[in-house]
């Protein structure tokens, strides 16, 4: 029984060594020599200067919500692109019924000005 599940230890093994191996040689052989500038608070490339509890601009928000849906369409169309061949013209259907709700609301959220940013 073990033998069937060997090859995705070994895979995960290599992974986690692969992974923390970086990790530790940077922690181990690194430099440190921590001086004020190094340890100071840093933000998008200029000084902190006001409370970190700041209020933001709500069209940041709604731009990153956008990104995280419209980005998580390419999670469904790389399985879907795998089984194709397997699912035939019911599973291209609801694909592309899912694409064009997604070109929809792209549409609306385009007109609406929401990925404007000024």
């Amino acid at each position: 029984m073990l033998d069937n599940y060997l090859p995705i230890l070994i895979f995960l093994g290599m992974g986690v060594v692969f992974g923390v191996a970086p990790l530790v040689a940077g922690f181990v052989l690194g430099p440190r020599k921590p001086d004020s500038a190094k340890l100071s608070p840093y933000e998008c490339g200029f000084e902190a200067f006001e409370d970190s509890r700041m209020k933001f601009d709500v069209r940041y928000y709604l731009v990153a919500i956008l990104f995280i849906v419209f980005d998580l369409e390419i999670a469904f169309l790389f399985p879907w692109a795998v089984v194709l061949s397997e699912i035939g013209w019911f599973g291209f259907t609801a694909m592309m019924v899912f694409l064009a709700i997604l070109v929809v609301g792209f549409i609306y959220e385009w007109k609406k000005g929401a990925l404007q940013w000024e």
